[in-house]
């Protein structure tokens, strides 16, 4: 019997087109950038499109969770946008 899989959480940044930079967390960022492309999340609806720009992966959603709520402090946020500025400009 193959060894089960390991489910991975996604941290993710999206560039909107108004210049917001929207932080969120899933398990499966395939099928949550579309919906967000889409505009099937109410969040980011208004501000199409959106382009994927940063992404960080935990095993533990817990983790992933604690990671997206610090990144959308003010302070890590900010220097998010200095990390990643090449792919946000």
């Amino acid at each position: 019997m193959p060894p089960k899989a390991k489910i991975m959480y996604q941290v993710y940044a999206l560039k909107c087109a108004n210049g917001d930079l929207y932080i969120g967390s899933c398990s499966d960022v395939k099928i949550r950038i579309n919906r967000h492309k889409k505009g099937l999340v109410k969040s980011t609806r208004s501000k199409l499109p959106v382009k994927l720009v940063y992404l960080e992966s935990y095993l533990s959603k817990k983790d992933a969770a604690k990671r997206e709520k610090q990144l959308k402090e003010h302070k890590p946020k900010e220097d998010l946008k200095k990390q990643i500025k090449n792919s946000i400009q």
